[in-house]
């Protein structure tokens, strides 16, 4: 990729996605992109170019396949029960590796984590995921350093969320660390994040 190119993000999306691993991050990144001088594109794409059909229904038509995604400097895997069979997909698996090869950050939401532990990605490096999945993780991988109660981890060039709403905060720390504090600030009173617990 040569230097001077525009960002490019890319979300992968899969039947089983759960919806706000990529609604979540889609949200935060594409407000980034419409306030960035920096010009980021970012693109939903699918393992075979057509539409998915996520956890709870929710029907998504991808911009592009993994064939003609091109090359990323970000790439944001989702979670949800589809990456059961995708981490068990040594096809998928090997595709993952290349793009780990090229991507400078490699990032996942809830059990996204679960797809990178499986093609190693995570091996001897502290990271995150879904509450529910710790022990999965460790089945996978047990090398994993499991942080369990980070929001998100920042391990350099691999970025692991927690689960599900989660996602949101990485993508905010994302926009922090590839543009600036403030402009993640603008994006974060765009899109009107100000969590606070309802009990």
């Amino acid at each position: 990729m040569a230097t001077g190119d525009p960002l490019r993000v890319g979300i992968l999306v899969f039947d089983g996605a759960e919806e706000l691993d990529v609604a979540g991050p889609y949200e935060v990144l594409t407000a980034w992109a419409q306030r960035s001088a920096l010009r980021p594109s970012v693109l939903t794409f699918s393992p075979d170019g057509n539409g998915v059909r996520c956890a709870k229904g929710l029907r998504i038509v991808p911009d592009r396949g993994i064939d003609d995604i091109g090359p990323l400097h970000v790439l944001v895997y989702p979670g949800g029960e589809g990456t059961r069979a995708l981490a068990a997909d040594e096809e998928h698996l090997a595709w993952l590796r290349r793009v780990r090869a090229t991507t400078p950050l490699v990032t996942s939401v809830c059990t996204g984590a679960r797809v990178l532990a499986a093609a190693g990605l995570l091996a001897g490096r502290p990271a995150t995921t879904y509450w529910d999945a710790f022990d999965d993780i460790a089945r996978i991988d047990p090398s994993v350093l499991l942080d369990t109660e980070a929001r998100f981890v920042d391990d350099g060039d691999v970025v692991t969320a927690a689960g599900v709403s989660a996602g949101i905060d990485m993508a905010l720390h994302l926009v922090a660390r590839l543009e600036s504090p403030a402009v993640a600030r603008v994006v974060r009173r765009a899109i009107q994040y100000d969590p606070a617990p309802p009990v």
